[in-house]
């Protein structure tokens, strides 16, 4: 059965996709922002390089890869974090609120073999939004832009059935997802924007005993808070944060760097890339 119980327990088996279709849609302000500068979509053999790099960082530290087969009219399934969140007592399927992703559904009904503790219907529900802190613990973004608020709620009200307490958190759509400006590196330590998400969020942070390494705005547009813990003092995080990369490895974190710039341009970085299905701890 697949179960995570934290973000930060020692992933044993992952999800991705590989990008054999993956190409720029001007969705999201990042990749506008990528291709007003002048950016162009890196080929193939670019994307599959990088994407390599990241199965190898996983597979150094000794996680099972899963694949999922990509389809050819949806380019964004590279990115695996958002059709699905995994939780203590299996998968919930969400519901992506972009046109060009509402197909990839499919592909994760198929591979869960249709068994989900539960499936989204109401509002929309992303997975880039939604952290299981720890054991008890979640916190949910809602944006409006991707995860609303009618389906932020109900996944929250399903974890607060369990005894779970629940924030969810309220942040402008132009940052395409929560994990965009927080994510947690270690238990207690997170990356996060403080000053996009503001003192009382940073305040609720401590009140659970979680400090946090700073994220600039124009790190947060390249993707830099967007790192996946892999337990054990390891994290992966994109080879191109150069300062957040020597702030975690200041913190005693060993950290996989692989070069992932062709999918931070496009919106996603690590995070976005990798569905944690099975964590211990």
């Amino acid at each position: 059965m697949w179960q995570v119980s934290s973000e930060t327990g020692r992933l044993t088996d992952v999800l991705l996709c590989p990008p054999s279709h993956y190409r720029w849609v001007p969705t999201n302000s990042i990749v506008r922002r990528t291709l007003a500068a002048g950016g162009t979509t890196p080929n193939q053999a670019e994307l599959a390089l990088q994407h390599g790099e990241l199965r190898d960082a996983l597979r150094e530290a000794g996680v099972r890869v899963h694949l999922l087969p990509p389809e050819p009219h949806l380019p964004y399934m590279a990115y695996t974090r958002d059709p699905a969140i995994i939780t203590p007592w299996g998968p919930v399927l969400g519901q992506l609120e972009r046109p060009q992703r509402r197909g990839e559904y499919a592909s994760y009904i198929r591979f869960f073999e249709g068994h989900a503790w539960r499936m989204s219907s109401a509002g929309t529900l992303e997975g880039g939004d939604v952290h299981i802190i720890r054991e008890g613990l979640a916190l949910i973004g809602c944006s409006g832009g991707r995860t609303d608020e009618a389906g932020a709620e109900q996944l929250a009200g399903w974890l607060r059935d369990e005894g779970w307490e629940v924030r969810v958190e309220h942040f402008d759509e132009h940052f395409l997802h929560l994990d965009v400006l927080f994510c947690m590196a270690a238990p207690g330590l997170a990356l996060a924007a403080r000053e996009i998400l503001g003192p009382d969020f940073l305040a609720w942070l401590t009140r659970h005993g979680i400090r946090t390494i700073d994220v600039t705005y124009d790190e947060v547009m390249h993707l830099g808070a967007n790192i996946v813990a892999l337990g054990g003092g390891r994290v992966i995080s994109a080879l191109e944060s150069v300062r957040i990369n020597q702030a975690l490895r200041a913190e005693g974190l060993k950290v996989l760097d692989p070069a992932l710039s062709f999918f931070t341009m496009g919106g996603g970085g690590p995070h976005c890339l990798t569905c944690p299905l099975i964590r211990e701890g």
